[in-house]
C-alpha cells in the first residue's frame, strides 16, 4: 500500500505509536490469547499465534506475560474468549477504514466505534461497503542493503518488495510471513516491524485540508481498547506529510 511505512513513520513522529505503553500490552496479549483459542497453543500448527507472539516480542511484551497469554488462550488457566469483528466506514475525504476489533462485549465496542466515527467526522458503512478494497497479507518492514533484502525476500517467497526512503516494504501471503521474516534475518537484515494485515488495492491521495482530520479519527479508533488495528487506504503525497511534521 503507497503510504503504509509513510503511516507508521508518521506515528512515530508525532509521538502516535500510543504514548501508554500499558495499552499497547494490553493490545498485544489480547491478540494471543484470541489466536490461542482460535489456532490453539501449538507455535507450529498456529502461524496466527506465530505472528502474535512475534509482534508482542518486537514490541518487549515480557516472556511471562507471553506464556500466560498463550496459557490463557488454550483454556489452562481462566481466560476472555474474545471474538473477532470488523467495522467498515470512511474518513473525512472519502477515505475507506477496515478496523479490526477484539472484544468480549460486542454491544460495547460497537457503541464505542460509531460515537468515535461520528464525533471525528466520519460514517460508520454497512458490511461489505469497503471490505473488498482489502486484502490480507504478509507484510514486513525491513533495513538492509538492497541485494540482500531482494535475494532473501524473494528465497522466502515474498510476492513484492519496495523501496520507501532507507527502508524496504516486503509484502508476502499470510502463510509465507513467518519463512519470510526467517530468510531475511538470516541474511543479517533488520526487520523493523512485521505483521499480517489488510491492504488496500487502491490508495486515495489525502490533501493538506484532509489530512489532519484523517489521522484524527484513525488515531481515536487505534485508541479503543477493543480497537486491535485500523487499516485505512489512503496515500499522503510528501508536500502534506511535510506540513504534518
Amino acid at each position: 500500500m503507497a503510504g503504509h511505512s509513510k503511516w507508521a513513520n508518521i506515528k512515530h513522529r508525532k509521538g502516535r505509536q500510543d504514548a501508554k505503553r500499558g495499552k499497547l500490552f494490553a493490545k498485544l496479549i489480547k491478540g494471543i490469547e484470541s489466536a490461542a483459542r482460535t489456532g490453539g497453543p501449538d507455535l507450529e500448527a498456529n502461524p496466527t499465534l506465530v505472528t502474535a507472539v512475534q509482534k508482542a516480542k518486537d514490541n518487549s511484551v515480557p516472556k511471562e506475560n507471553i506464556e500466560r497469554a498463550v496459557a490463557r488462550g488454550a483454556g489452562d488457566v481462566d481466560g476472555v474468549d474474545y471474538i473477532e469483528v470488523f467495522y467498515e466506514g470512511y474518513a473525512p475525504g472519502g477515505v475507506a477504514l477496515y478496523v479490526q476489533i477484539l472484544t468480549d462485549n460486542r454491544n460495547r465496542a460497537a457503541s464505542a466505534v460509531r460515537s468515535t466515527f461520528t464525533k471525528n467526522g466520519g460514517s460508520l458503512g454497512e458490511p461489505g461497503s469497503v471490505a473488498y478494497l482489502f486484502e490480507q497479507k504478509g507484510y514486513l518492514l525491513a533495513t538492509g542493503e538492497e541485494d540482500t533484502v531482494m535475494m532473501a525476500a524473494l528465497d522466502g517467497g515474498a510476492e513484492d518488495i519496495t523501496a520507501e526512503g532507507d527502508q524496504w516494504e516486503v509484502i508476502c501471503a499470510p502463510s509465507d510471513l513467518s519463512r519470510v521474516r526467517s530468510k531475511l534475518e538470516d541474511a543479517g537484515v533488520q526487520i523493523d516491524s512485521g505483521d499480517i494485515t489488510y491492504l488496500p488495492s487502491t490508495s486515495i491521495p489525502v490533501d493538506v485540508a484532509s489530512a489532519p482530520k484523517v489521522l484524527r479519527l484513525v488515531d481515536a479508533l487505534e485508541d479503543l481498547d477493543d480497537v486491535q488495528a485500523v487499516f485505512a487506504n489512503f496515500d499522503i503525497p510528501d508536500e502534506v506529510l511535510a506540513g504534518l511534521e
